[in-house]
């Protein structure tokens, strides 16, 4: 099918009724071919993944990190250069959603990951970019913070950090995928009782602690896969002719 007529379908889905601020530019971020038969999605738009992309024959990538950010490029040299060369030169369209599919309501990291974890009552949480990009809710009981790590861990196939700071058992859990840990403070004020995130850094152990806010760290890229595999069967649900791949190249981080 066309390439422009996936890009129309993902920004109606993604961009329309999203008004965040965002160092991302979303959107198609490099036009390849005009025609596509397979779309690959991934978390990062990185040279690994690009010639992952490569290898597996894609006309068109999808991405949560995209590469083009604020104004631009200022120079197309050294890592650039070998990015944008690969895709360039096996005619790959790059697209890239950052916040607008953090806060996505349906295909969102942070709506998926509450439903992966069955969270109920459900509000929009976490002020960022001009929007709330995460939601919080409530576990169907209360439950120890050790149990609920594990719970994450198991479902998110991970090994969570857990900050043990705050109340012995949890009930209302904050979601933020990614690099969420600077809405603790927000977090606490709600009376919640943990935040669930991708990563805290060194800075934010001392708001944790000083919040009386427990923190699951469980990866950033391990809470930031749901979004684009959500995004790919939505595409694929509306487009079966589209062959589709998830490109798995995990961080450690």
């Amino acid at each position: 099918m066309q390439r422009d007529d996936i890009v129309q379908f993902l920004d109606s889905l993604l961009l329309k009724d999203c008004s965040c601020h965002d160092d991302s530019n979303n959107g198609l971020q490099v036009e390849g071919n005009d025609e596509v038969e397979r779309v690959a999605f991934a978390v990062d738009g990185c040279l690994e993944v690009f010639q992952r992309a490569v290898d597996a024959e894609a006309d068109f990538l999808v991405v949560h990190h995209g590469i083009s950010w604020g104004d631009g490029f200022r120079t197309l040299t050294g890592n650039t250069a070998d990015r944008l060369r690969t895709l360039f030169c096996n005619g790959i369209s790059l697209y890239g959603v950052h916040l607008p599919l953090d806060a996505h309501p349906e295909v969102g990291n942070n709506a998926v990951l509450a439903r992966v974890l069955d969270l109920q009552d459900l509000h929009p949480f976490g002020q960022y970019g001009g929007i709330s990009i995460g939601y919080e809710g409530a576990l169907p009981e209360r439950m120890g913070l050790e149990a609920f790590a594990q719970l994450v861990g198991e479902r998110l196939a991970t090994t969570p950090l857990v900050l043990d700071v705050g109340h012995d058992s949890i009930q209302r859990i904050g979601i933020i995928s990614g690099g969420g840990a600077s809405l603790i403070p927000e977090a606490a004020k709600l009376g919640l009782d943990c935040l669930l995130t991708g990563e805290i850094t060194h800075q934010y152990i001392h708001t944790a602690r000083e919040c009386h806010l427990n923190v699951v760290a469980a990866g950033h890229y391990q809470t930031e896969t749901w979004g684009v595999k959500s995004v790919m069967k939505w595409l694929g649900d509306t487009f079966p002719e589209l062959e589709l791949v998830f490109l798995d190249v995990p961080t450690g981080f």
